[in-house]
């Protein structure tokens, strides 16, 4: 057999542009996007497409649910974290300013005395000073917003001590300027002192705030929850109805899972929520409550002190004394009302009230002597002894809501945490349980 021999094509020359042959006539070019799309859409029109839809959607839900549920947890854990800590340093604060006002009460009363001053008044004078200077160190380094303003004041309470000392050597020696070095000690203590340390438990007070706002609600938990198990229910009913079989041991496990910690960790994310502001309108008002009643209180104890110093001319202080002690029996009466103090504290204080009123009526009807013996006195029914009467109850309310403070924000903290965790591991098993049993099924059609 004889075969035409063929001549090779010539390559073409350089330059020529290749035009690849066109398709046939009626048939549509397919882009490779649309193929895809396409191939997936054929896929699912299949049962095993199906069955991989609902494994990937019902694993998918359960790890967002734990996802979802420890981030809550966590965030919710470090607000009451940061809410116990801010809200201790904002209490501490106010210890060291009650500590320097208590101090300056002292000093002014022992200097009501004359010559040398009860030995039990200088070492509770001593005592106060030293525990705020012990507290201005702690607070500063445990804080670094605070510091700068916190060592200012320290700085400020050594000046403050120098001028208290010069005031007691002159008036041990009976000369007049003791009181002017005591006037001048005390207007650093209220002009300098005092202002700064408002300022710090201003800021530490809207750290606090700010705090307390962190501690969300559970709602988002709940409705991850929901999403699951609307998810996973569904699943196991389109299972049902495409394999004829009522039950998915793995799809029912998890929705199980899903279910029992899914409520409990709601629950105890919400528990942990409202104990936080029952802290809130509860032991940490009152703490406050009852420390600025307390500062007020020992700024009008001063101010008790001065008007007698003064001799006659001490009407400027008797007005800050009155404004003073209203402000306290404000702040402690509206306590009572709310129901976080008993009424004790307010009571003690309007008692020692009562009794200023008497030393008034001496100095004021020119006992001037009478006024001062009355104030000066430590027998059981005096003016002194009503006050201490009054500071007793006070730093016990101080010390028991501070407390009480920190254990429920600790104790709620642990909860949130607790929760958090519970929900990771309850997504994670959930999701772990749904992708066995959906993979039990994808296994009968290889």
């Amino acid at each position: 057999m004889t075969t035409t021999p063929v001549r090779q094509a010539a390559p073409p020359p350089s330059g020529t542009v290749l035009v690849a042959p066109s398709a046939p006539a009626g048939q549509a070019v397919q882009p490779v996007g649309s193929a895809t799309v396409a191939r997936a859409r054929g896929a699912l029109r299949r049962t095993p497409g199906r069955l991989r839809l609902v494994l990937a959607l019902s694993v998918l839900a359960s790890v967002a649910l734990g996802l979802l549920g420890f981030q809550a947890g966590s965030v919710q854990s470090r607000a009451l974290d940061a809410a116990a800590e801010d809200s201790a340093q904002l209490v501490g604060v106010q210890d060291v300013r009650n500590a320097l006002v208590a101090a300056d009460a002292t000093a002014t009363g022992a200097f009501l005395v004359g010559g040398l001053e009860p030995a039990e008044q200088r070492a509770r004078y001593d005592e106060l000073v030293d525990q705020a200077a012990a507290d201005l160190a702690t607070l500063s380094g445990s804080n670094e917003a605070d510091a700068e303003i916190l060592g200012q004041v320290a700085a400020d309470l050594t000046v403050y001590t120098g001028l208290v000392e010069q005031a007691r050597a002159n008036n041990r020696q009976g000369f007049p300027v003791g009181a002017a070095y005591l006037d001048q000690a005390s207007t650093i203590l209220r002009d300098e002192m005092l202002p700064a340390l408002d300022e710090v438990v201003l800021d530490d007070a809207d750290r606090v705030a700010a705090d307390f706002s962190g501690v969300r609600n559970a709602l988002w938990v709940l409705a991850g929850c929901l999403v699951a198990l609307a998810v996973l229910v569904l699943g196991q009913v389109w299972l049902a109805r495409r394999t004829h079989r009522v039950l998915n041991v793995g799809l029912a496990s998890a929705t199980v899972v899903v279910l029992v910690v899914g409520l409990v960790g709601t629950i105890l994310l919400s528990q942990a929520s409202t104990r936080a502001q029952d802290v809130r309108t509860g032991p940490y008002a009152a703490t406050l409550a009852a420390s600025q009643a307390y500062a007020l209180a020992n700024e009008a104890k001063s101010m008790e002190a001065f008007t007698l110093i003064k001799r006659g001319s001490g009407q400027a202080y008797e007005e800050e004394f009155q404004a003073a002690t209203a402000d306290a029996s404000e702040r402690l009466d509206a306590a009572a009302a709310d129901g976080v103090l008993d009424g004790s504290t307010a009571q003690a204080l309007d008692e020692w009230v009562a009794h200023h009123a008497e030393i008034r009526a001496l100095d004021d009807g020119g006992d001037w002597d009478g006024a001062v013996a009355l104030a000066t006195s430590t027998e059981p029914d005096s003016a002194n002894a009503a006050f201490d009467a009054f500071s007793a109850a006070a730093r016990d309310d101080i010390e028991t809501n501070a407390a009480a403070t920190r254990d429920d924000l600790g104790s709620a903290s642990t909860s949130a945490a607790v929760a958090g965790w519970l929900l990771l591991v309850a997504g994670l098993v959930a999701a772990l349980l749904a992708w066995r049993g959906m993979t039990a099924r994808l296994e009968e059609y290889r």
